[in-house]
Formats: structure tokens, C-alpha cells, sequence
């Protein structure tokens, strides 16, 4: 049986760059939170790319329940989630 290869580590800008791509928003900030979690579930040994925190305003959400905003979010970045991005905080920031 041959070893676990560990997955890559992700980086912000891939991540703003997808959600940018996906969800056209008008403002975004993405957040690499990983270093806060050493040692914890789901951290790597990098220290980056396994935890995140998004904040982000786009008309893509408009009349959408929380829920539904957090899908699309979740939904632009399965691509990594699938490749190792363990934990991702989402803020949604209404626009005036």
C-alpha cells in the first residue's frame, strides 16, 4: 500500500481569483487563517492554505437567504475543498 500523498496547499489569490471569476463581486477579501490553527484538525505542516476566512459583497446575492449566499461561495471553491481547503469562514457584507 503506498503512503498518503498530502494535498497542496491553496493560496488567497487562487481563491480571490475563482471567486472574482465566479461571483463578479464588489468587494472581496480573502483571509489565509491558517497559521492561527496549528496543530488543529485540518492544518497542515506549511502553515498556509487550509483555513480561510472570505468576506465578500456581490449583487449575485441579492434576495438570497444566508444559506443560499454561503452555497454559491461554497460552490465557487469546491475545486479546493476538493484539493484540501479545510475550513472556510464566510462574511457576507450587505452593500447599502
Amino acid at each position: 500500500m503506498s503512503p498518503a500523498i498530502a494535498p497542496e496547499p491553496v493560496h488567497a489569490a487562487r481563491l480571490e481569483e475563482q471567486l472574482r471569476a465566479r461571483l463578479g463581486p464588489s468587494w472581496l477579501e480573502v483571509i489565509d487563517e491558517s497559521a492561527l490553527h496549528a496543530g488543529h484538525a485540518g492544518a497542515n505542516a506549511q502553515g498556509f492554505g487550509s483555513h480561510f476566512r472570505v468576506r465578500i459583497s456581490a449583487p449575485v446575492f441579492a434576495g438570497k437567504s444566508r444559506v443560499a449566499r454561503h452555497r454559491l461561495v461554497y460552490d465557487a471553491l469546491q475545486n479546493f475543498i476538493d484539493q484540501g481547503l479545510h475550513a472556510l469562514a464566510i462574511e457576507i457584507i450587505e452593500t447599502p
